[in-house]
């Protein structure tokens, strides 16, 4: 007759002898929840080969999300990213149909480049780091950097440990976003290391751009339109370009300390 088993009737020495193993082949799902899946097993009775894909479902769910929050720690992603959130009400250029395409990422295994232009506070940041994040859901290397964190990194990979393991993992990525590209001025010997990063993945990962600026302003960015005009032919050469306009989101929604005032003024 076949008893229940409560942690309290469960050996201790046994309990102890199977997390010691699991923890020494760094099976961390089973050495946290070894007691649970034995509870579990007896009170349904699985086959021999049920119970071994239960404990090994556990361990490669547990390693896969451990890996998802990884990512998303690296990529850096600014607090709002969320386009289940995305107000849909905003009348910028981007429909709904067109942004569930985007969130399909097709175009990051065809390596194709997004290109989000447009005045400020029209979204282009939010779904850029929304791209980026279902990115990172599907299980893609994707990372959110400014230009100005990317130039950071190119100009001291030589010198500094982190700067060359941050451009190791950069240029290891599937899916990068580029905010606010050309948005400063970039001097020719920063423009010659933005374009020798670029020229040497642009194959193999797919880009996301925000600007404000059109392609025709950033030879002024860059003080150099042979390299500007070499830039966009790498970056336009499969491309879907993404007009946004309309009244900035912010200032439509900007908070105020008043009680009783309107926020759209």
């Amino acid at each position: 007759m076949k008893t229940s088993l409560n942690p309290t009737d469960m050996a201790p020495d046994k309990l102890t002898t199977i997390r010691g193993y699991a923890k020494r082949l760094r099976l961390s799902g089973l050495t946290v929840h070894a007691q649970d899946i034995l509870l579990k097993a007896q009170k349904e009775s699985p086959s021999y080969d049920d119970f071994l894909g239960l404990v090994l479902e556990l361990e490669v769910k547990g390693r896969e999300e451990k890996q998802r929050l990884l990512r998303y720690k690296s990529a850096r992603l600014p607090l709002a990213h969320d386009l289940d959130l995305y107000d849909h009400s905003m009348s910028n250029g981007l429909g709904p149909t067109q942004l569930n395409q985007l969130r399909e990422l097709h175009w990051v295994e065809e390596s194709y480049n997004l290109m989000l232009a447009g005045p400020c506070g029209v979204g282009k940041t939010f779904i850029a780091s929304g791209l980026c994040a279902d990115a990172i859901d599907k299980g893609y290397k994707a990372y959110f950097r400014s230009m100005d964190e990317i130039l950071t990194t190119l100009k001291l990979k030589n010198i500094a440990a982190s700067a060359k393991r941050e451009y190791k993992n950069l240029t290891a990525a599937q899916v990068i976003v580029v905010d606010d590209l050309m948005n400063i001025p970039v001097n020719r010997q920063e423009g010659n290391l933005l374009f020798a990063f670029i020229n040497s993945i642009y194959e193999s990962t797919s880009f996301i751009i925000t600007t404000n600026k059109s392609p025709a302003e950033w030879a002024r960015s860059l003080d150099d339109e042979v390299l500007a005009t070499a830039l966009l032919d790498r970056l336009l050469y499969k491309c879907e370009l993404l007009q946004l306009s309309g009244r900035s989101y912010r200032m439509r929604n900007r908070k105020t300390i008043f009680a009783g005032e309107k926020q759209d003024q």
